[in-house]
């Protein structure tokens, strides 16, 4: 009986099937918002979202197409009898942003901290676009001396294959069976090298802080190069308590005029030992895109606005918007090493509720 209740099991296909032959990029959306320990996973046919909140006040959502993957399967599971329907897949609040809304999907907890340390094993996965992570060391291949820590030509030899894309990369296989089942990993450098298989604790949803934003109510929106955020983010004193927003309409010939216009877009920021300001000019140069139909000030917590930071130092643009509540959102486009002619580019969405005094 025991047998035939095994044999059903196998029959049914996993909710979700993916693999990839380099981990380095799923790993970098994944690091972005890594910062709460509980991150809710929601799968579609066109991806998933992994989404985590904190202090009620700010949550950040990657959006990974499945177009990222080598192979990307989402079979949702078959609902219940009426008998059963305490046992349906939770839905998620979050589906991703090419997925219909009446699409299937299916949603769980993991520990997201757990999950990234398991595509880590090896030390490879937070590795830049030519080698090993920071600390980490691959494995050695048969046949290849040990050159320890250090020896000359070991060094040369690993740089000369980093350069020419000799070196092997980590590729996983990851597997969901469905609800009371852990999300499984196969990972492994390459096939010469060993395979670890993770299996990570998957939990029912919860629902999760739900902060709309309104397109049509949107009073300030900026394009820039990321860039041009993470200099200036990174030049602040750690001591920084609040962060402004401040926009202002653009006026014409106001970047021939930069001494006496008021800043089209300006960052305040105040902390123990002092203030910074720090303008941007009206320049496509720098300022891709601004809309901004009248004077715009809003405050937020710099502790919240730094958990994007992460997320920042791997994109490539930045799109900031506030409507006019203040809900501030910032979305920060990742390039793909090697980009794919599917649907979109994967990107990260924080969004963060001003300060009360600016409401």
């Amino acid at each position: 009986m025991l047998e035939a209740v095994d044999d059903e099991e196998e029959r049914i296909p996993p909710v979700l099937t993916s693999s990839l032959h380099d981990i380095r990029y799923f790993s970098s959306l994944l690091r972005g918002v890594n910062f709460a320990n509980r991150a809710t996973v929601t799968i579609t046919a066109s991806g998933f979202t992994v989404q985590v909140e904190e202090a009620r006040t700010i949550i950040a959502t990657a959006y990974i197409f499945a177009d990222i993957f080598d192979e990307y399967t989402y079979s949702p599971p078959a609902p219940d009898p009426p008998s059963h329907s305490q046992s349906q897949p939770t839905s998620s609040p979050t589906p991703p942003p090419s997925s219909p809304s009446d699409a299937p999907t299916t949603a769980l907890e993991i520990p997201l901290g757990t999950f990234i340390e398991c595509l880590n094993i090896f030390g490879t996965a937070n590795a830049g676009a030519g080698g090993a992570g920071k600390g980490g060391k691959r494995w050695r291949r048969p046949g290849e001396e040990d050159d320890g820590d250090g020896g000359a030509d070991g060094r040369a030899a690993r740089i000369q294959q980093f350069f020419t894309g000799g070196e092997k990369r980590t590729g996983m296989r990851m597997s969901y069976m469905g609800e009371g089942h852990p999300l499984t990993l196969l990972v492994a450098e390459d096939a010469a090298g060993p395979t670890a298989k993770c299996e990570v604790t998957t939990y029912e949803a919860e629902p999760m802080l739900d902060l709309p934003f309104d397109s049509d109510q949107t009073v300030l929106k900026i394009i820039l190069k990321s860039s041009w955020l993470r200099d200036a983010l990174s030049e602040l004193d750690q001591s920084t308590d609040k962060l402004t927003f401040v926009g202002n309409p653009p006026v014409p010939g106001q970047a021939r005029a930069r001494t006496t216009a008021k800043p089209i877009f300006r960052i305040e920021a105040i902390g123990t030992y002092g203030s910074t300001e720090m303008d941007y000019p009206n320049d496509r140069d720098v300022l891709e895109t601004v809309e901004c139909p009248h004077p715009v000030n809003f405050s937020y917590r710099y502790s919240h606005i730094s958990k994007a930071l992460k997320a920042l130092g791997s994109s490539a643009k930045t799109s900031l918007r506030i409507d006019e509540d203040g809900l501030l959102s910032l979305q920060f486009l990742m390039p793909s090493p090697k980009p794919r002619g599917g649907t979109s580019q994967a990107f990260v969405e924080f969004r963060c509720l001003p300060l009360d005094e600016t409401i």
